[in-house]
């Protein structure tokens, strides 16, 4: 029997781009954000970030080879890549164990269950990060302090330290520390950088508390400008995440200096340039992408503002996924040439 010719609509173009290809160049961004990450935590951020990767090379190997009956796809990077981001959005201090059932379920529940590369709904990292803060919420929030390195199962007291969106949303929590601040002429914002000891430059380069991804936010930039010149990213998404945030944050504060710390706190650079941009689970068009980004970025205010949680990037991203169809079916064009269907008239 001879083999069936694809016969596909031209024009016909090849591009040099794959998908391991892209997977591989997208880990590649990451990198100047890990090795300051390695420079503000020390060996913990190689360990939480090796053993992310283990448990999800492990959970698409294991799915693959013995329930799917498929050849393994390792070498595509999907999963090394889900399993850095994962290690971004959680904390140093987290146990190696912990890192490596996180890095699991996120491939397992985020992305196998729907079929595998290219089906998944939900941002894997992100379904990760949801079970682990689910499963064990101290673990996910215990936060080493800046330059300080601790054992393999966690953090130890006296090593620990608040983050700034998480200091700063306790501070706002507590009527009679505000009362306090606003007698001594204090605003919030000076309290918490002083109380943490940080000031513009620190959220800058990335030497505060908080998750790998919190941290080096000018190499999070240099590696969505590598995305962006790559072409494996639009600027649609980023720029409406963040502006819909500062925007946000100014409307609601009236203070540029606070429209700016929600700007350079928090998961935003990591989330907008590396989690919002996922080619699978965001909408198809640009104009979708626009109006994907500016839910993100409106969630996430409501998160930080409102929110029992100090930081909404992770929640936001997954609420504005399950809205792709929808963004998808009201912003894609119709096809060329197809006639639309004429509404019928209501007889009296």
């Amino acid at each position: 029997m001879s083999e069936k010719l694809l016969v596909t609509v031209g024009p016909h173009h090849h591009a040099p781009d794959t998908v391991a290809r892209i997977m591989w160049e997208v880990t590649l961004a990451l990198l100047p954000a890990f090795l300051v990450s390695l420079y503000v935590f020390g060996g913990r951020a190689l360990v939480v970030t090796v053993c992310a990767v283990l448990g999800a090379v492990v959970g698409e190997a294991l799915v693959q080879a013995c329930f799917l009956k498929k050849p393994v796809t390792l070498a595509d990077g999907s999963a090394v890549l889900t399993g850095v981001l994962l290690a971004f959005c959680v904390p140093a201090a987290l146990p190696w164990w912990t890192a490596f059932i996180g890095g699991f379920a996120g491939i397992v529940f985020g992305k196998q269950v729907y079929g595998g590369l290219g089906q998944n709904i939900f941002n894997p990292a992100h379904i990760a990060r949801a079970i682990l803060l689910a499963s064990w919420p101290v673990y996910m929030t215990t936060w080493l302090k800046p330059g300080v390195a601790a054992g393999l199962t966690g953090a130890v007291d006296g090593l620990t330290a608040a983050t700034p969106l998480g200091l700063m949303k306790e501070t706002l929590r507590n009527p009679d520390l505000m009362n306090t601040l606003q007698a001594s002429g204090t605003t919030v914002l000076q309290y918490t950088f002083q109380t943490l000891d940080i000031g513009w430059s620190n959220l800058l380069v990335g030497t505060i508390g908080g998750s790998l991804g919190e941290t080096g936010k000018i190499a999070l930039l240099l590696g969505g400008i590598f995305l962006l010149v790559r072409n494996h990213i639009s600027w649609h998404t980023p720029v409406t995440m963040m502006g819909t945030v500062f925007l946000g944050a100014l409307m609601i504060t009236r203070d540029p200096s606070l429209a700016f710390f929600h700007l350079f706190s928090g998961g935003l650079f990591l989330g907008a340039f590396f989690m919002a941009t996922d080619m699978v689970t965001t909408p198809m068009t640009k104009t979708g992408h626009l109006l994907f980004g500016v839910g993100c970025g409106a969630i996430t205010l409501l998160i930080r503002f409102k929110g029992g949680y100090p930081e909404g990037v992770c929640y936001s991203i997954l609420i504005m996924n399950a809205f792709v169809p929808l963004i998808d079916k009201i912003t894609v064009p119709h096809r060329f040439g197809e006639v639309l269907p004429v509404p019928q008239e209501v007889k009296a």
